[in-house]
């Protein structure tokens, strides 16, 4: 298998279809949007708003997080996920001397369960390896893929409230890693 991941693209090899990264722009916000939106209705249902106020905090939400994003993770990488030449989800990336922190990973219910997310996750972890550094992540309790990070070695090293802060440790140390 080859993984090779990058600021601007990636290549997974062993998937059927081609998947890569590019960053994202201004004209990807309402695409984002709706990644976001995606991954929030099935918690949002028993509320009982009408579809106007789901909408208008969801807009909200989405905002905050961008704008968060924006100031606390300078530097970070912000990708669009594509797959076969489709906007699929979003790649978000931070790395730091000792760490790659997955600031957010989300594909659109049609593309979730193919491997696309598994793939990307995979490279990164692979990318952690390469370079001696941890992979960590923050997963909601409740979220159905926390069982594939712990497949991938992930391992909750906090406990944030609604949220395990999760961490893949490599088998070597940045300081055993040649530049």
């Amino acid at each position: 298998m080859l993984y090779a991941l990058a600021d601007r693209g990636c290549l997974v090899s062993h998937m059927p279809m081609a998947i890569t990264l590019r960053p994202m722009t201004p004209d990807d916000m309402p695409f984002l949007y709706q990644v976001y939106a995606s991954t929030r209705l099935e918690e949002l249902a028993p509320v009982g708003w009408t579809p106007e106020q789901v909408g208008e905090f969801l807009t909200q939400q989405f905002t905050a997080q961008h704008q968060f994003y924006q100031e606390h993770y300078e530097n970070a990488t912000y990708n669009v996920i594509i797959a076969d030449g489709q906007r699929v989800g979003r790649l978000y990336l931070a790395r730091w001397p000792t760490e790659i922190r997955i600031m957010d990973i989300a594909l659109l219910p049609a593309y979730r369960g193919l491997g696309i997310g598994s793939a990307l996750l995979q490279a990164i972890l692979e990318e952690g390896e390469r370079t001696g550094k941890r992979v960590s992540i923050h997963v909601e309790k409740v979220n159905p893929a926390l069982r594939l990070y712990e497949r991938l070695g992930f391992r909750p090293s906090a406990d944030r409230g609604v949220y395990w802060f999760m961490e893949w440790q490599p088998t070597v140390q940045p300081s055993d890693v040649t530049q």
